[in-house]
């Protein structure tokens, strides 16, 4: 904790953002290969685990309300010189976490199948939904622990390292899915079961390894008796900040599972489709999600240093960036859409459900740039409050409510669900836009610089 502020501020988008985006790619690529994995084993097994893994998305956004937080205010507090009390929010982050952690994982195991049962899903769905849940459900609070040491990690620039511990949490995840669905080395096929165990293994590992980083880079020492011992000043910073930063991603996951309800409806096929599409995606968005987390931090440093000139400048930059890389990503994705589904699947009537799809997606993904990148910059700014306001009236009022309209009543199926999605990111992607023009920033600010 010895560096000066200028050392944080000075760092660059590209050093910041090309680790974040490797993790990323290497993170949503877990999720892909464990689908094409299952695929290969079961539709009904890769349409199980989709929804059992939407459901654990949702509860693991409880746990980023606290890494959000910590991430905008530990860099605020860097930008602004305050290292000591940058030190305290990372104890408390952690901490935090491992409560939430804890009660979310019983939760998620002792609740699985009536969760499950929300989305009338049944038979071998249904079974393959409930193992994966149980097991991956325990884990949980291991996720959590997980995700407050990288953002801790991350908000003093080691992404690097972040990024290594993904590398080969991916390693462990991927062999062991191979060894469950394949039987490699003679060893039996264990299915969803074997799958749902790579994932813990996966994370036990990521948690050691984040816990000895943290210590080694940031010579920080997270005890245990610091679980019990957390600053109620801290506590309050971090919800302030993190509740409605994380309110907007709660928001959009329950939407989604309203939205996953209107697909099982109208049948196996289209949900099946789905959970390949929302994979395939993925990739699309994949490098605006990096920038923005990457802008994300250089704004919280800009902002608790007071250059607010340069915050404002970083936010459009990245903009302009994310909204050319997501539409040419996304469109050469819908060229080759065919070959890509059969990727995941054989059935005809799956694939073509889907290649609309992947061309809705090409008009669809400049919006979701443009509401990844702002939103995010404007809760490193402070002003945490709108986008989950902008978010919930969306989401419902459009995404939801047109979902049901255009999948549903005029019988569009799932490209019309999806045509209402990209509505709704359009309409927030605007309203970012004007609310980050106007500067609200100025008011927002909670750090005071170092004299």
């Amino acid at each position: 904790m010895t560096e000066q502020p200028n050392n944080y501020q000075e760092q660059t988008l590209f050093n910041i953002t090309w680790p974040l985006f490797i993790e990323l790619a290497l993170h949503m690529g877990l999720g892909i290969i464990a689908t094409f994995i299952l695929s290969h084993y079961s539709d009904d097994a890769a349409a199980g685990v989709g929804v059992g893994n939407q459901l654990l998305n949702i509860f693991i956004l409880v746990f980023n309300v606290t890494a959000v937080g910590a991430t905008i205010l530990i860099g605020q507090n860097l930008g602004a010189g305050h290292f000591q009390k940058a030190k305290q929010l990372a104890q408390s982050a952690v901490g935090l976490n491992f409560w939430f952690g804890l009660i979310i994982a019983l939760v998620a195991f002792t609740f699985g199948k009536p969760l499950l049962s929300l989305f009338d899903i049944h038979g071998k769905i249904l079974e393959y939904g409930l193992i994966f849940m149980r097991i991956c459900g325990l884990s949980l609070l291991l996720e959590s622990l997980s995700l407050a040491l990288s953002s801790v990690l991350r908000s003093h620039g080691y992404t690097k390292e972040s990024m290594i511990v993904t590398v080969l949490m991916d390693i462990i995840s991927v062999s062991g899915n191979m060894i469950a669905i394949f039987g490699l080395f003679g060893l039996p096929v264990t299915g969803v079961t074997g799958v749902s165990w790579a994932i813990v293994g996966a994370r036990i590992f990521a948690v050691v390894s984040l816990f000895f980083l943290v210590h080694r880079k940031l010579h920080l020492k997270i005890r245990f008796i610091d679980f019990f011992t957390i600053r109620r000043e801290n506590i309050r910073g971090l919800l302030s900040i993190g509740i409605p930063s994380a309110g907007e991603n709660l928001s959009y996951q329950f939407s989604q599972l309203i939205i996953t309800g209107f697909v099982a409806s109208i049948g196996a096929a289209s949900l099946a489709a789905r959970v390949y599409i929302l994979n395939i995606s993925m990739v699309c968005y994949l490098f605006s999600l990096s920038i923005a987390m990457g802008t994300q931090l250089l704004v919280a440093r800009y902002i608790g240093g007071r250059l607010f000139s340069r915050a404002f400048q970083r936010g459009l930059r990245t903009l302009k960036i994310a909204i050319l890389a997501s539409f040419v990503t996304s469109l050469i994705i819908a060229f080759i859409g065919e070959p890509v589904l059969g990727f995941f699947t054989d059935s005809k009537d799956i694939i073509s459900i889907g290649l609309p799809v992947l061309w809705a997606i090409v008009f669809i993904e400049p919006g979701r740039a443009m509401n990844l990148v702002l939103m995010s910059s404007l809760k490193s700014a402070g002003d945490v409050r709108f986008p989950v306001m902008i978010g919930i009236i969306s989401m419902w009022g459009v995404s939801v409510i047109l979902s049901y309209f255009f999948g549903i009543h005029f019988e569009l199926g799932l490209l019309g669900i999806w045509i209402a999605q990209g509505l709704d990111e359009w309409l927030r992607g605007l309203f970012a836009l004007r609310r980050w023009l106007k500067k609200p920033w100025e008011r927002k600010v909670r750090v005071k610089m170092v004299s």
